[in-house]
């Protein structure tokens, strides 16, 4: 807990001066977990898009580059493990912000659940090809265990062995992806789809629902901001890192579903029918084998995701326990390594946990997949949000120009609106009619905590506001 005469915290223990921009742009990039939106997410966006689903991605390209523009005015003039969590709150106050960081902890902690469960279908995906599905329940177990407990070491291990390791994986799998459109388009000898630009059938709310799964599509591509302490030149590094990573994730995914769609044409089943868009492309170009290394790629994907969720949840919950948000302990680093060793400890728990009790309550694979991924991304869509607001605001409080801010925080916060109401309205099936609810009560837990706390200590709040101005005078010193 913090107590009286240390204000401002004194310096964390995380490794300064230690990632360069590849590593950092490899976290965020390794979040949203590329890989496997062509095989997962473009399919659904197809069905309800049509022909229009590449540009569903582009509009989601740019509001997404609106909300990365509102990130990094903190970015630019502030680095904390605390990411989101500390913009809002230097540009809301402490009450936003814990909101924000208690919404990061719920968002990132369940995608990394998601993603193991991700990981399991696709190991069970690759052993039918060799095993037959005798063994499909033990596979799962055993997948999401050592997808869990490997993600957790190299998390606990190094920070840049991590990142490193997400790089790599993300770049062998979107290279097997892309080496398969372009052998596809040099066999079709044609760039332009025609029937992808006519829209035939495409309406304002087939567009709408859309966007919703193609900003989905995005979610975690600022958590580049949680190795604020450990980046190299962070007010450079990171701001470029989140651009980087919405430009070219985005135009990767109109890239790959405007192949997929036209791939797809006359072809049975349809692509939103389809199981396995991307082994399909491979048997339409004759080379059946990359179906396989497809696979393995979007599994290792899945992992690298995993790791991500680990390392930029762990973060958060460093720096909420610094500001006595969270047991003390998970304040700690490691002596050695350098890494808060607890809230990795504490984050990949429960990354674990969540998957095995859903899988042990007899819920499919599948569906853990989806209903996890739903419900953590309501804990990303409210930080943008809140942090879409906070930026002018925090312009305006340092006497520095907001005009242009403010117009660029509206249109985000719009954007942002379409999937909050599109999750909601029209009421979607069960269970996901009430996983909204499930994410407001997880998040009162944690602002109820906060409430108790500012009542039992009211220095608190002043505690964390001179931590966050300590951490813009030293990155500006």
């Amino acid at each position: 807990m913090i107590k009286e005469g240390l204000l401002p915290l004194p310096q964390s223990g995380l490794r300064r001066n230690y990632l360069g921009f590849w590593n950092i742009a490899a976290q965020s990039i390794a979040n949203i977990a590329p890989s496997a939106t062509p095989a997962l997410i473009v399919p659904l966006v197809f069905g309800i898009t049509g022909n229009g689903a590449w540009m569903a991605y582009g509009f989601a390209t740019v509001a997404l580059l609106l909300v990365a523009t509102n990130i990094n005015v903190f970015a630019h003039r502030s680095a904390s493990p605390g990411a989101l969590y500390t913009f809002v709150a230097q540009g809301l106050g402490p009450t936003w912000g814990v909101i924000s960081g208690w919404s990061l902890v719920i968002a990132y902690t369940i995608i990394g659940s998601s993603v193991l469960a991700g990981l399991a279908n696709y190991v069970t995906v690759l052993a039918h090809r060799f095993m037959g599905d005798g063994f499909d329940f033990g596979l799962t177990v055993g997948a999401m265990l050592i997808g869990g407990l490997v993600a957790w070491f190299l998390a606990y291990r190094d920070v840049k062995l991590s990142t490193q390791f997400m790089l790599a994986t993300e770049f062998v799998s979107i290279s097997i992806i892309m080496v398969l459109v372009f052998i596809f388009f040099a066999q079709h000898k044609r760039l332009i789809d025609p029937a992808q630009f006519v829209f035939a059938g495409l309406n304002a709310s087939g567009l709408r629902q859309g966007l919703v799964l193609a900003i989905f599509s995005f979610v975690g591509f600022e958590s580049a901001t949680a190795l604020g302490h450990e980046a190299k030149n962070p007010k450079h590094s990171i701001p470029a890192s989140v651009l980087f990573t919405v430009i070219a994730t985005g135009a990767y995914f109109v890239i790959s579903s405007y192949t997929l769609v036209t791939a797809f044409h006359g072809h049975r089943p349809t692509l939103d029918q389809s199981n396995a868009p991307l082994d399909v492309l491979s048997q339409l170009v004759g080379i059946p084998l990359l179906g396989p290394l497809v696979d393995v790629g979007i599994t290792i994907g899945f992992f690298a995701c995993a790791l991500a969720c680990v390392t930029a949840g762990a973060r958060i919950l460093y720096a909420m326990s610094r500001h006595g948000l969270f047991h003390q302990a998970a304040s700690a680093t490691h002596p050695t390594h350098e890494t808060p060793h607890v809230a990795v400890s504490i984050a990949s728990l429960i990354v674990i946990l969540v998957p095995l009790i859903m899988l042990f309550a007899r819920v499919k694979v599948l569906d853990i997949y989806g209903i996890t991924g739903t419900l953590s991304t309501f804990g990303l869509l409210l930080p943008y949000i809140l942090v879409s607001i906070a930026a002018p605001l925090y312009l305006r409080a340092r006497g520095e120009p907001s005009g242009v801010a403010t117009i660029v925080a509206i249109l985000s916060v719009i954007a942002m609106l379409v999937p909050v109401v599109g999750s909601v309205y029209p009421v979607p099936a069960p269970p996901y009619n009430i996983l909204p609810y499930i994410f407001v009560a997880l998040l009162l837990v944690g602002l109820a905590r906060f409430l108790y706390l500012r009542g039992k200590q009211p220095t608190i709040v002043s505690a964390i506001q001179a931590d966050l101005v300590s951490e813009v005078e030293e990155l500006s010193a």
